[in-house]
């Protein structure tokens, strides 16, 4: 209880502000009528043709190899997310060194020892969100893997015994499930580095919140690359 005496309420607003703004993106991103305007759908597309060729194509070594190195970028964000864990746990044991050398940065807000260990214990949260997330993404690799490896020859879809059609959609949509879940962990790496600037005050928590949101925005909807895919 001593902690919601400690921290004023602007930074409480903060936090509310910086949750708000992440979940209220999130929730936009998959259920607002912009959704199939996003990268993450204009990919899916493709995703989807990859499926349709791979239903056809025999044998299907190179879908297996693609399907592997696609899963070799969540696997290390992965990794790199539980050496990050790590430390921001080993940094709570040497809070008093660490609340006194972010003291001595240009502009940040004097932080008793209780609310600095709050902020750790965020950054804490949204790493491990994004493991869970990377960890699910690899392993939806795997079920795509399965997908792609119990696909039925060629000759039996040429023969009309199967549907190409049906396993295509299948396999398409595990791929676009691993890839959101990939994008959902990568956000919350963005979304860290705005709860960083909580470390120097709570407007400025507020002000990078806005600023990853905007970055993400842009690289979502209205980037280079969509333009390119999308023609």
């Amino acid at each position: 209880m001593k902690i919601f005496e400690m921290l004023p309420w602007i930074d409480w607003l903060a936090l509310a502000c910086f949750l708000c703004v992440w979940w209220g993106y999130m929730g936009f991103t998959k259920h607002s009528r912009m959704r199939q305007r996003s990268l993450l759908a204009t990919t899916n597309r493709y995703r989807r043709y990859w499926m349709k060729q791979a239903t056809m194509r025999d044998p299907r070594m190179l879908d297996g190899l693609i399907t592997q190195n696609l899963s070799s970028t969540p696997a290390f964000f992965s990794s790199t997310t539980i050496i990050v864990i790590g430390g921001l746990l080993a940094l709570l044991g040497t809070t008093d060194k660490a609340a006194e050398l972010v003291r001595e940065l240009p502009f940040a807000q004097p932080t008793p020892i209780l609310v600095f260990e709050l902020k750790v214990l965020l950054l804490v949260a949204i790493f491990v969100y994004a493991f869970f997330r990377f960890s699910w993404s690899m392993r939806q690799y795997t079920f795509v893997a399965l997908a792609i490896g119990g696909m039925p020859p060629v000759e039996e879809f040429k023969a009309g015994r199967f549907d190409p059609h049906q396993y295509a959609e299948r396999a398409g949509k595990l791929v676009g499930r691993a890839a959101e879940a990939f994008n959902d962990g990568l956000r919350a790496y963005y979304f860290s580095f705005a709860a960083l600037a909580w470390f120097f005050s709570a407007w400025a928590l507020i002000a990078a919140s806005a600023l990853v949101v905007f970055i993400l925005y842009t690289r979502e909807f209205h980037s280079d690359v969509l333009k390119i895919l999308a023609e």
